[in-house]
């Protein structure tokens, strides 16, 4: 291990920390297809246990110490405080009871309000404050589902960052909290039944003590009757021999005797039935899980289905209530060049949300499918639409990376728009920015875009700081959105890089599995050619570019680092991916095996994780790697923080230069969802210190 300092004062390059914390180890080997694999670091997947809980407390305080001597971290912590404290407004939905609902928080709350008006221009009112549920924030409101009279309102609540989900419903006219409760549901909403009762979906209650760890197996799904207890609620779908599979329900509307059940296994895609309530008769309307379907809803009859069935961008399609198997599907909205990534209904309007290159755009169409007109959008932006079969008002939000989120009222049969409302922030100006969209070669010569935001006037000089954020993988597509937390990045000189790697949605299906898989590769070298070419073209130099990524994208960081250590100078790998070989024994591990493929699969498989699996193919020949932070939290029940845990163990203990190697493990928190903004501002304080201070770049005080 590389002897070095914390450093105590000024502005010096600290190196790694004399001493790590010792992490527990045993003799573990496992054995994939006669490939033998050591796994010293087992004892850290027990996140319980006395020795790993200590271990935790010690790499805390040893990575506290490290930041804690940074000289500007508390200056850019009240930065980014700052920045954060601005009136941020939800997008409205006008629900069941005629009134309107939307979320916002007036500045730093922890948690987003719940207010609710009885038209557009009427005071509002508190209908559900989240930040009243505990005392430090960590209760997230994660849903809320109103009865279809709106006469109850269901809302779904996730402790300290947990996957777990407990469900609750008040009497919407007077706010009263009802005895209905529901406990250890997940992956769930609260579909309604008319007013008298809801479906959800839930795995049985978890062994005491791995409540954030065991595989969840056996989802299923039940039905509440208002004013019963849990335990009487009936069981209305369960699949034992796929104990591996998720299930919903859905109630559609404009059809309330119609009950739709999605299965979907390891994979994106999802099987479909039917369920008529009034003859008890269930109908398959798509027993394969090849391909993601959604219903929009059904009207006289006829279902109206978003789907990828013989169209990798998407197409809308309707089919016969009487006859809804897929062979009986006609297309409605048929496939086009670009994604569609969204479609709902707007009175008797569509509006069709597409995809360009990673930016978004919507199209507006008759009920037969045939383009009326369309919303006028700048370019480079995410589009967010809130909209329902009842009326012809509809809302919809549009947001890029320096523009936090613009609303607008949307009249679809009149065709008239009426801006809402944006936030102001203190000190922010966006015409200093600019967002430009480049497309650099990758290793095998694909084509692959990328957004980069910077302040105006930058020369390409090569001395310019870079933040490269990538993901790629199951089928998500990064567009262009607001944070106030990359503004202290962005008004500091840097440069805000984000690639478009495939393993996303970007160009549809083919993208996606050109990242899948024995194609993995192919993400790592899209990220890799994007520093590459943002240090060709004079943007940056390694010394001054820091890559970083979250969920699927520490595993990109991760892997990234163990291939090109040069490529860069810091590496930030959030709540990552890190063990290749087990990820699948984890939590709901198992559904992510579409993308990645398990070490079960084959030898070829195990072989191929084996090869880029970032704890297993850490460097420990002295190679100099780059300052590494990993962060991770104790409540993340979708990667577990075993996961990080174990990479962290065996970056600290390999020969990779003098760099730091740290891990930041934060508590009552999870994969990200829900936290509180509290712990948001703390995270990223943390975060922009350690790269600032690893990249030599003393920021501005404001």
């Amino acid at each position: 291990m590389a002897a070095g300092s914390i450093c105590a004062g000024g502005f010096v390059q600290c190196k790694s920390p004399a001493v790590y914390p010792k992490a527990p180890t045993s003799e573990t080997v496992d054995e994939y297809f006669g490939i033998k694999v050591a796994d010293p670091y087992r004892p850290l997947e027990n996140d319980t246990s006395a020795e790993t809980l200590e271990w935790v407390k010690e790499e805390n305080a040893v990575t506290e110490k490290y930041l804690s001597a940074i000289p500007f971290r508390d200056s850019l912590r009240e930065r980014l405080t700052e920045l954060n404290n601005y009136r941020k407004t939800g997008l409205p939905t006008k629900e069941n009871d005629g009134r309107y609902y939307y979320f916002e928080n007036d500045g730093l709350k922890n948690q987003s309000v719940l207010y609710r008006k009885d038209s557009l221009n009427s005071q509002p009112e508190v209908f559900l404050d989240p930040n009243t549920l505990s005392d430090d924030g960590t209760v997230a409101l994660t849903g809320v589902y109103q009865s279809k009279n709106g006469k109850y309102t269901a809302y779904t609540v996730s402790r300290s960052g947990s996957d777990w989900t407990e469900i609750f419903v008040m009497d919407t006219q007077t706010k009263k909290l009802l005895d209905d409760h529901i406990e250890w549901a997940k992956f769930t909403s609260a579909e309604w039944d008319g007013d008298g009762g809801f479906y959800y979906s839930t795995y049985p209650r978890p062994e005491a003590g791995k409540e954030f760890s065991n595989a969840n197996e056996n989802h299923r799904i039940f039905y509440h009757r208002m004013g019963t207890p849990q335990s009487d609620d009936q069981l209305v779908f369960e699949d034992k021999e796929h104990p591996l599979h998720f299930h919903s329900a859905q109630v559609p509307d404009g059809n309330e005797n119609l009950l739709f059940v999605y299965d979907q296994g390891a994979g994106i895609g999802s099987g479909m039935r039917m369920l008529d309530k009034r003859t008890g008769k269930w109908t398959v309307i798509e027993n394969t899980q090849d391909y993601p379907h959604r219903v929009l809803g059904v009207v006289d009859d006829t279902i109206y289905i978003l789907t990828t069935y013989g169209a990798p961008k998407k197409r809308l399609m309707t089919a016969s209530v009487s006859a809804p198997q897929r062979e009986n599907w006609k297309v409605l909205v048929p496939e086009n060049d670009n994604v569609l990534v969204d479609a709902t209904f707007s009175g008797d309007k569509l509006l069709l949300t597409y995809e360009k290159d990673a930016w978004q755009y919507v199209d507006v169409a008759d009920m037969n499918g045939t383009r009326t007109g369309k919303l006028v959008l700048p370019d480079y932006g995410t589009v967010t639409v809130s909209a329902s079969r009842k009326s012809p008002e509809a809302f919809y939000s549009y947001t890029s990376f320096t523009t936090p989120s613009k609303i607008y009222d949307y009249n679809s049969a009149t065709g008239e728009t009426k801006f809402v409302s944006q936030p102001e922030i203190k000190g922010f100006n966006p015409d200093d920015y600019v967002t430009e969209q480049v497309f650099y070669p990758s290793k095998d010569g694909t084509k692959v875009p990328m957004f980069l935001t910077y302040k105006k006037g930058l020369k390409k000089d090569g001395n310019n700081p870079v933040y490269l954020y990538g993901y790629g993988g199951f089928n998500v597509s990064l567009t262009p959105g607001f944070t106030p937390n990359r503004l202290l990045w962005l008004e500091n000189g840097g440069i805000y890089a984000q690639a478009n790697l495939r393993g996303g949605s970007e160009y549809g299906e083919a993208w996606h599995e050109a990242g899948t898989k024995m194609n993995k590769l192919n993400v790592f070298d899209d990220f890799i050619a994007a520093a590459e070419y943002l240090q060709k073209e004079g943007y940056t130099k390694p010394e001054l570019t820091a890559i970083a990524g979250g969920s699927n994208g520490g595993l990109l960081v991760g892997a990234t680092v163990n291939i090109r250590p040069d490529i860069c100078k810091v590496a930030i790998p959030m709540v990552g991916v890190m063990d290749m070989m087990r990820y699948h024994l984890f939590t709901i591990g198992w559904n992510w095996a579409s993308d990645y493929g398990t070490s079960a699969d084959s030898a070829e498989m195990a072989k191929y994780l084996l090869g880029y699996s970032p704890l297993h193919t850490i460097r420990n020949d002295g190679t100099p790697y780059p300052a590494i932070m990993v962060t991770t939290a104790d409540h993340d029940d979708r990667v577990v923080p075993a996961h990080s845990f174990k990479y962290a163990a065996a970056l600290q203990a390999a020969d990779t230069g003098d760099a730091p190697k740290l891990i930041r493990i934060e508590s009552k928190a999870g994969h990200g969802a829900g936290k509180p903004m509290s712990k948001v501002i703390d995270e990223y304080a943390d975060i922009y210190s350690f790269i600032f201070h690893n990249l030599g770049v003393t920021p501005e005080k404001k």
